[in-house]
């Protein structure tokens, strides 16, 4: 089973000359009744360009990496969003953006043998636009980079039962609560955790260029209906305490759709 892999890769992807230094993919912890903190950082463009983590990460999280433009408008198995694992890649120095994307695109085309194609499909598609009384948070403020690694922090959650988040942008999440932090954080990035919990192609719309701190919360019933009701209470949230709007529209969507992929990989 996919859980049960440890997978490791040391300079062994040849596809295009694109590859990671090292790369391993391990088991994470199913969400359980405490809960869990799914967090991703580094890479380039970040205060760490030479690794990149994804901690209690889904394969349907590293493919929005590897596809940016169709993180979120793909058709592919339903263990892609249910199956959770920490991601470590160490990249090479000087490594750019679309050099990274390949990267991870290939241990997907070598170790999961995955292939695919893309095509236009009429879809529903969230717009995140400002409500009339404007935005309910502030830019940032400066603040120094942290200086070395922090040890990774114990989850917790609060009084009401939200997951506590301890420092930097985040997503936590545990059975019926969810919370998403903003620190320091372009727009793009909440954009891009809303079409992951939303689980639909988000558009922004808000003309928002700053860098922003803020938290939103949000709780849902457990059972059945939470399929439903999540993503509703979320767009609840998003306008209650933010003060922004999510409003379904349709429209056309260049979807990529997975053909194949193996929900264990080779090599292993």
């Amino acid at each position: 089973m996919f859980a049960r892999f440890l997978l490791t890769i040391a300079a062994a992807l040849a596809v295009h000359g694109q590859t990671f230094e090292a790369a391993s993919i391990k088991p994470a912890t199913p969400l359980g009744p405490a809960g869990m903190r799914s967090d991703q950082k580094g890479g380039p463009g970040t205060s760490d360009p030479g690794m990149f983590t994804c901690v209690n990460c889904s394969l349907y999280w590293v493919l929005a990496d590897a596809f940016p433009n169709h993180g979120y408008d793909f058709s592919g198995p339903d263990w892609l969003q249910s199956t959770r694992s920490n991601f470590t890649a160490k990249i090479p120095a000087g490594t750019a953006g679309e050099e990274f994307q390949k990267m991870l695109r290939n241990v997907f085309a070598e170790r999961f043998q995955m292939t695919f194609h893309r095509e236009m499909r009429p879809a529903q598609v969230y717009e995140l636009a400002v409500g009339k009384g404007g935005p309910k948070f502030k830019e940032s403020t400066p603040r120094e980079a942290p200086s070395g690694d922090a040890p990774p922090a114990k989850f917790s959650h609060d009084a009401d039962g939200f997951p506590v988040i301890q420092s930097g942008s985040g997503i936590g999440l545990r059975p019926g609560h969810g919370r998403i932090q903003v620190r320091d954080e372009h727009i793009e990035w909440f954009v891009d955790m809303l079409a992951r919990q939303l689980r639909r192609p988000v558009v922004d719309a808000t003309g928002l260029a700053g860098k922003y701190d803020f938290v939103v919360s949000w709780a849902w019933e457990e059972g059945p209906e939470a399929a439903s009701s999540m993503p509703a209470e979320l767009v609840n949230a998003v306008q209650a305490q933010l003060g922004l709007k999510l409003e379904r529209k349709k429209g056309q969507v260049d979807m990529l759709v997975i053909d194949h992929i193996e929900k264990t990989p080779t090599g292993n």
